[in-house]
């Protein structure tokens, strides 16, 4: 990431430069063309893990006073970290890893205990069988690395863990709605992907095309988007991963049929902020399908996406594949 201001490149992007308007009888704003408004600049960063901790069990909800007491030991912990000698080996991991002053996972928690709420427990449901020769078929790829294609997508600079669903990360959680009549796009600051988003009904692409997003269809139900998703990518190289998506998303779908599909809801609750929920299902993969939801609360005017300079065969590609075959030749003691 660089210290450029992120300029939209996308024609549809340029086309939605379009004033929100309040429609007669109707309390939340809405386009000159009459759709619920969603438009603005949010981030999904907080706190809250996609799954319940073991300690809090059957517990749905935080209390006010645990809700205060987790964002004061998060803000404190940012300024314990920011002020203290650099130890380049404890804070981030590795040598040569991210510190805590490049992570943006934010400081407040939702008032969730988990960001999933179904299944109840708050926990992934379990994987079939299948599923799970996949994943550890994927973790053995990777782990050998023989070819750039044992990577995760995240190290190739492909796709991240932005959507569908569109998870928070460990930073760049900004993402930027614009409407246009019949597109929502949303501009995704982690990898500068666009989601564009038709609103027309039509139908889906046919199950061999697929995305790297997955194929989106949108259509409004009452004052909420709905988006479905199918078409996820499908590769032969199994360990098709997004980093730091502890759901896996295109692993489980590397299959020769289209298993996957993802619901997102996102309606406008107040000036500032978005509601989103997201449902999974796929019956291949997990034994029951599961939700999940949390806000999306909107950036500072003077807050910007910026450029996710990341991109395919860069530098570290090499680095990585060649210090693989430095540690298998170190191994047979040569």
């Amino acid at each position: 990431m660089n210290g450029r201001a992120f300029v939209a490149a996308s024609s549809v992007i340029a086309l939605v430069v379009l004033a929100p308007v309040a429609a007669a009888g109707q309390g939340a704003p809405r386009t000159p063309w009459g759709d619920p408004d969603l438009q603005g600049t949010y981030t999904n960063k907080t706190t809250t893990p996609l799954e319940r901790p073991d300690n809090l069990a059957d517990r749905e909800f935080l209390t006010e006073e645990e809700v205060a007491e987790r964002e004061r030991a998060a803000v404190e912990r940012n300024e314990r970290l920011l002020l203290r000698p650099a130890e380049k080996t404890t804070v981030g991991g590795n040598v040569g890893a991210y510190n805590n002053f490049w992570l943006d996972g934010g400081t407040r928690p939702t008032g969730r205990t988990s960001l999933i709420f179904d299944p109840p427990n708050g926990r992934l449901p379990a994987l079939t069988p299948e599923a799970e020769r996949i994943r550890d078929e994927a973790r053995r790829n990777r782990a050998a690395a023989d070819s750039y294609e044992d990577l995760e997508l995240n190290d190739r600079c492909l796709i991240w863990q932005a959507g569908p669903p569109m998870l928070p990360s460990a930073y760049n959680n900004n993402f930027m709605v614009l409407q246009t009549p019949g597109y929502v796009v949303i501009q995704v600051e982690m990898i500068h992907d666009t989601r564009i988003i038709p609103l027309d009904g039509s139908d889906h692409l046919p199950s061999n095309v697929r995305l790297w997003n997955g194929d989106m269809r949108g259509h409004w139900d009452g004052e909420t988007l709905v988006i479905e998703t199918t078409n996820l990518p499908r590769t032969e190289a199994l360990a098709a991963a997004v980093g730091g998506d502890p759901i896996l998303l295109r692993a489980a779908n590397g299959r020769s049929d289209d298993t996957v599909t993802v619901i997102e809801r996102i309606t406008r609750v107040d000036a500032d902020t978005l509601n989103y929920e997201f449902t999974i299902e796929d019956a291949t993969t997990w034994v029951t399908p599961f939700s999940g939801e949390f806000p999306m609360r909107r950036l500072p005017s003077d807050e910007l996406l910026y450029e996710y300079a990341c991109h395919e065969g860069n530098y570290s590609m090499e680095g990585i594949l060649a210090g693989e075959r430095i540690l298998e030749q170190a191994a047979a003691g040569k």
